[in-house]
């Protein structure tokens, strides 16, 4: 690492062999970071020293198997920290959030009577409504839809809070849009679910690469996010509390032990995965400079430092994009908080055909689309079919990357 001088960015981007990439000669810039972030080689180091060395099933007595069983505790353990859950036993991992809240949802329904409802929000990515959803056609559950404030993508929390009542059971609330960057204030909702008696399920994928999540702060039961969007391989992650584990009637084999996180876990596991998702938490626990401290006080560092670094590159590539008056921007109201990520469309151009040009001409890798946030995107941008233009930062972006990104879209005709 450098100097304590230096922007994350500078400091960490030498630790990403994808940053090297180049098309026609241009370096690329990777702005799609809410889909996908790019992976440092210690990650990738990690995964293949276990394939290599370690590979096993778990749970036997032999070397490999061992040495299996330790990397998974350490990864275990360092998603706990991340998340600032009470014990590694409350981390679960799968293929991905989707799948696991999926699982996690039919466990909850299988404790659920007819009638009894469930609060998704219209701002959400679809992995934390659609197994709600599910629940109603499955076990009779009712569906109730936290509204968007008129044309903008933050949650009526009025709306929200009417919706509560004694028959809810569940509320599902993201904790910032993975399309528009709005941070919904998350404990708030969660205590007036609460005082309803309702759990709490929290999809913390987009937030997870920008701030510390704490279930406890937050109020979250339940929690999930994605690791390889917070610089890990494609593996899924999820907390669920403790005692509430314990009751839940997960889908198991009858041999499954009743002990631990596998007590709500399917079959053989993504070993390389898990270890290269620790390696991942790992590696933004080094990010800064505190050598000795605990694991989760480095992870807090880090995320502090980069979300007020992140503010101020990314109030460049608002502004830059602002004015533009070709150019509209899909943004929260200007004093609440977010994420770092932007939405726009172009005037005579589809999203489709701006992310094809800014890759093919610009080398600046942008999404488009609706991004599963579906419902939110079709309600705040109904004249645009194709959805919008997405762009985020991530750990390694650059001031001189938001102004290649900005100039790009000016050029557009």
């Amino acid at each position: 690492m450098s100097t304590l001088n230096e922007t994350l960015a500078a400091r960490v981007r030498s630790a990403f062999p994808a940053l090297t990439r180049t098309l026609d000669g241009r370096p690329v810039a990777y702005f799609d970071g809410p889909g996908g972030t790019q992976v440092p080689q210690c990650v990738i180091d990690a995964m293949s020293d276990y394939l290599v060395h370690h590979n096993a099933n778990d749970g036997w007595a032999f070397a490999s198997s061992v040495e299996t069983d330790a990397a998974l505790r350490r990864a275990r353990s360092a998603a706990a920290a991340f998340v600032n859950a009470a014990s590694p036993d409350e981390i679960l991992f799968g293929n991905n959030m989707t799948t696991l809240t999926f699982a996690i949802a039919r466990a909850i329904g299988r404790a659920l009577a007819p009638g009894d409802e469930i609060v998704v929000s219209d701002l959400d990515h679809h992995a934390n409504i659609d197994p709600w959803v599910a629940l109603a056609r499955d076990y009779g559950a009712v569906i109730r839809h936290a509204p968007l404030v008129e044309g903008v993508p933050a949650l009526d929390l009025d709306a929200f809070e009417a919706l509560l009542g004694p028959r809810t059971r569940l509320v599902a609330i993201g904790l910032s849009s993975n399309a528009f960057g709005t941070i919904n204030p998350v404990s708030r909702m969660a205590r007036a679910a609460h005082r309803v008696g309702a759990l709490v399920f929290v999809d913390a994928v987009h937030a997870a690469a920008h701030a510390p999540a704490d279930v406890a702060e937050l109020g979250a039961d339940l929690l999930a996010f994605s690791a390889y969007k917070v610089y890990g391989p494609h593996v899924g992650v999820a907390y669920c509390r403790d005692d509430l584990m314990e009751r839940l009637d997960f889908p198991r084999l009858a041999p499954q032990t009743p002990k631990g996180s596998r007590r709500a876990e399917s079959g053989t596991l993504n070993h390389e995965g898990i270890v290269g998702t620790g390696a991942a938490i790992e590696f933004l626990a080094a990010a800064c400079d505190t050598p000795g401290a605990p694991l989760r006080e480095r992870l807090s560092a880090t995320m502090a430092r980069l979300s007020a670094e992140e503010e101020h590159v990314f109030r460049e590539l608002v502004d830059g994009l602002r004015a533009l008056p070709n150019v509209r921007l899909y943004e929260p109201p200007p004093d609440a908080p977010r994420h770092p990520t932007i939405a726009f469309t172009v005037d005579g151009r589809t999203p489709r055909e701006v992310a094809a040009q800014l890759s093919d001409r610009d080398a600046i890798f942008v999404s488009h689309g609706n991004f599963y946030a579906a419902t939110a995107v079709a309600k705040l941008v109904p004249a645009s079919p194709e959805g919008v233009v997405r762009a985020g930062l991530a750990i390694y972006s650059t001031r001189d990357e938001v102004r290649r990104l900005a100039a790009a879209v000016a050029a557009l005709h």
